[in-house]
């Protein structure tokens, strides 16, 4: 009979896939969030079931790192996702001077009105390339925005209640770091150096599926990064004898190259960064705003997304470059300020 050799019964409909109270899958993100709501929850018992000094120490100063930058962290991502997504990219052509060396400085300051965490000013630094602005514009926005918006810079008054000349310092040695970049592209800078991928981004996607991918995307990583970065801290405190910090505090150039690597090493998200600064107490002031302009403009995280987005020939001479002119500018700003 047809249908019967060696056939069987024909196939019914493909049964509904069977959904998951929580979801599909438990990500990262939702991992981050729990695990950092069970450590503020359960601070004091932790720490009670914690005999040894060292480790109550460590807690301690992870947990205050964690619980004075989260807030920070939360609203600079929800910012800088409602700018990605609601600030129309084609707006920056618009706005921008249409003479290179004047486009500078304004997309610079831009980082005030428009700002951004580092992990979304690489790929939005990308679009604006793409859309037309002038390539030393839209370099000096990707190093500015991150460190010198309200929200970092606020960040950074609560962490040194005591010296609030460190915002002052960061916003003015990172906006002048941003533009001499810009202008050192425009007289160095060559454009086959750049090679940006053809990427989908989120113009692809409804505005509300956009907004929250790059709150997700922006989290799993900044967020994961501040915990790295806080276990360090907490780590530097603990375990590196106090006599070595104090070496090195007590020597002014190793101090400046010790957090200027540091910096690199960490990549904190940069409105999180001053609280880890603020526990580095051993440090002058100078040395920990090398710390606060070099980190959010050049890290490992950054250095591999650049080379991403604009390709390993723009990022491997585009980072050792502002990792110079970031620390000469700090040093400088901060003999001044500090």
């Amino acid at each position: 009979m047809p249908g019967s050799a060696g056939t069987g019964a024909p196939p019914g409909p493909p049964r509904p896939p069977r959904r998951r109270l929580f979801g599909d899958r438990v990500g990262s993100v939702e991992v981050l969030a729990f695990l950092l709501i069970g450590l503020v929850i359960f601070r004091e018992p932790l720490a009670n079931a914690i005999s040894n000094p060292r480790l109550q120490t460590w807690t301690t100063v992870f947990v205050s790192v964690m619980v004075q930058a989260m807030p920070f962290l939360v609203f600079g991502v929800v910012l800088s996702a409602v700018i990605a997504v609601f600030v129309p990219r084609s707006f920056w052509a618009k706005a921008l001077p249409k003479h290179p060396a004047l486009a500078v400085p304004v997309a610079s300051a831009a980082g005030v009105v428009l700002p951004g965490c580092e992990c979304g000013s690489v790929p939005i630094a990308g679009s604006l390339i793409r859309r037309g602005v002038t390539p030393a514009a839209a370099l000096a926005f990707l190093l500015a925005a991150p460190a010198i918006n309200p929200i970092v810079l606020v960040s950074t008054v609560v962490a040194f209640p005591n010296n609030p000349e460190m915002a002052l310092g960061r916003g003015v040695a990172s906006l002048i770091v941003a533009m001499v970049m810009g202008w050192l592209w425009l007289r160095l800078g060559r454009t086959d150096w750049i090679r940006l991928p053809h990427r989908p981004d989120l113009d692809d996607l409804s505005r509300a599926r956009a907004f929250w991918a790059a709150v997700r995307h922006d989290i799993m990583h900044a967020g994961g990064f501040l915990v790295i970065g806080a276990m360090a801290a907490a780590s530097i405190n603990v375990l590196v004898p106090e006599r070595w910090l104090q070496t090195l505090a007590d020597n002014p150039v190793l101090s400046i190259l010790a957090l200027a690597v540091l910096a690199v090493l960490l990549s904190i998200c940069s409105e999180a960064d001053a609280f880890v600064a603020a526990s580095l107490s051993q440090f002058s002031l100078t040395s920990r705003l090398v710390f606060l302009v070099v980190g959010p403009m050049v890290d490992l995280k950054l250095i591999s997304m650049q080379a991403g987005t604009f390709g390993r020939r723009f990022a491997y001479r585009f980072a050792p470059a502002t990792f110079v002119i970031a620390v000469v500018v700090a040093v400088a700003v901060g003999t001044v300020l500090l």
